[in-house]
């Protein structure tokens, strides 16, 4: 590990990943360890357009006993090189070598027994998709989802045809840039240079975002085509997203109170399909990064991420809660009695 852009106590670690045909590739995993050893972990995975930076939100973690990690995927921020496409992947599966390398690393080499994963909106996706592809190995504990990109925010009568034309084009040119609307009114409601309150790096994470390619939309469609079908994640997912979403192409002041990039009924619809235990909660005011939000409705998120955690992963050797019986148990044991 070396010292991170962040500065102490950020360390990071580059991760190499061999060589794909626009050459060396690598991912970047991020460090930041609490004053107390802890045994339980969080690694956390950026969006589209996106990098580890929130700070903040390795804050919380470490407040509450966490050992808090990040993993800048291949061709995002830390990990993106000089010779190589911004976010460009072929398949959402390429990026598991790096997540299994990190999750190893966490576990093995860090000596961590507990790991929750957090996900932000193209990251939610891709930590969906692998946390289900690596069920029954005991690698995954939790699964928060911020945000998570389960469907492009797009009328259907559009969405069909474009995405099958898409499909055509991609295996023969899967580096062809595909004109979009872009992201630039969400990017101006975060950074700090023009309507928001952070600041980050502008090269890893433009306001007016990267171009998409052909190659990176399909590898989004069959990904959630796969999820969509149903995954059985077993450990236990809180998806949140806000309760309303931007519909407007120009700025208004409700950009800064809504989801300006995904449709966030399309989350709540799909977040069901899962697993088996899934909580869906949604913030009113909420912005795209819920954590990058109004600082009341950041409030409201990180208590509510706190009260989730505490319920469904708490810390190893923590009593169960005793649950009374339901009133038809006692009928039950009361005929007994009388028998």
């Amino acid at each position: 590990m070396e010292i991170d852009v962040l500065g102490p106590p950020y360390e990071r670690h580059t991760i190499d990943l061999g060589s794909d045909d626009e050459g060396p590739v690598v991912a970047t995993l991020v460090r930041r360890r609490g004053e107390r050893p802890s045994r339980r972990a969080v690694l956390y995975v950026h969006g589209f357009v996106d990098y580890f930076f929130q700070t903040h939100l390795a804050d919380f973690f470490v407040e509450r006993g966490w050992d808090f990690y990040a993993l800048d995927l291949r061709k995002y921020g830390r990990s993106l090189l000089p010779h190589q496409t911004p976010n460009f992947a072929r398949s959402l599966t390429d990026y598991y070598p790096e997540l299994d390398e990190a999750a190893r690393i966490i576990r093995e080499e860090d000596g961590h027994d507990q790991l929750l994963v957090a996900g932000h909106s193209t990251g939610g996706l891709i930590t969906s998709l692998w946390s289900h592809s690596r069920q029954g190995r005991g690698i995954v504990d939790g699964l928060f989802l911020n945000s998570p990109f389960f469907d492009f925010n797009i009328p259907w009568l559009i969405k069909r045809p474009l995405m099958s034309a898409l499909l055509s084009v991609s295996g023969r040119s899967p580096y062809r840039k595909i004109p979009t609307a872009g992201l630039t009114v969400y990017g101006e409601s975060l950074h700090s240079d023009h309507r928001g309150e952070w600041t980050y790096d502008l090269t890893w994470k433009p306001v007016e975002s990267f171009p998409v390619t052909a190659g990176w939309l399909t590898a989004i469609r069959r990904g959630q085509e796969r999820l969509r079908a149903g995954l059985h994640i077993e450990a236990p997912v809180l998806v949140a997203c806000s309760t309303r979403t931007f519909r407007g192409k120009a700025w208004s002041e409700d950009v800064r109170l809504t989801d300006a990039v995904l449709d966030v009924e399309h989350i709540a619809r799909w977040a069901p399909g899962l697993g088996p235990l899934v909580t869906v909660a949604r913030f009113d005011g909420g912005m795209h990064d819920l954590t990058l939000s109004g600082k009341e409705v950041r409030v409201a998120v990180f208590r509510e991420l706190g009260r989730w955690v505490d319920a469904f992963v708490p810390a190893p050797g923590t009593p169960e809660v005793e649950v009374p019986p339901a009133p038809e148990d006692k009928a039950d044991d009361n005929q007994t009695a009388t028998a």
